[in-house]
């Protein structure tokens, strides 16, 4: 088993340098503090490190399922050079987000479970982080008559819940989005101009 701790004293200060640089650059109005991990749930492995956000512009950072703070996560992780086996050891959150995830996450465990007990039918998850699919695969360790599987490759690999003994079946490939309506595959608005690709940059600043 791998001894490797990371803690606020021998991490934080790489890890503090690079939010620094980051934060300022991308002009975002948040705290930040570095605190050694806790014991959070019985079931699951609990992070080394979290790094919590507040301040005013935290609804950035949690808008489209968080996109941004997992974003600043995984270039945390590059920046450190985590192996990815040591993924698990960080953890950025903001307003509780990663700890709601986590019970929503396993009561879908829970649920699809019983669905594949009543059906005998395999039941697939959407596409989702390692991170996320681990939560899946702890909640259900468990269980005897039902096992849980990751399938697919890439941004498409998700979870399967299936009988014991079934062979795992193929992933379920999300379809492909269009264009928005009203536009080209090029981003031109077939109405007249180029499509809007978005608002004017938000400003602030970081105390």
């Amino acid at each position: 088993m791998d001894a490797t701790k990371y803690t606020v004293e021998s991490t934080g200060p790489r890890l503090e340098e690079f939010l620094d640089t980051i934060l300022d650059n991308m002009d975002l109005d948040v705290e930040y503090e570095i605190l050694d991990g806790a014991h959070t749930h019985p079931d699951l492995e609990d992070p080394d490190l979290i790094v919590k956000f507040s301040g005013p512009d935290v609804d950035l950072i949690l808008a489209n399922k968080a996109e941004v703070l997992l974003a600043l996560e995984f270039l945390a992780m590059e920046t450190l050079r985590l192996p990815p086996d040591h993924h698990s050891r960080l953890c950025f959150d903001a307003n509780d987000y990663r700890l709601l995830r986590i019970e929503e996450l396993r009561v879908s465990a829970l649920t699809a479970a019983e669905r594949v007990k009543k059906t005998q039918r395999p039941f697939h998850f959407s596409p989702m982080s390692s991170r996320e699919r681990r939560i899946i695969h702890l909640s259900l360790r468990n269980e005897t008559d039902i096992r849980s599987e990751s399938t697919g490759s890439g941004p498409f690999r998700q979870v399967v819940v299936l009988p014991v003994g079934m062979p795992l079946p193929e992933p379920i490939r999300p379809p492909r989005p269009g264009p928005p309506r009203g536009e080209g595959r090029d981003g031109r608005d077939r109405r007249g101009g180029p499509g809007r690709r978005g608002g004017p940059p938000h400003r602030g600043r970081r105390p």
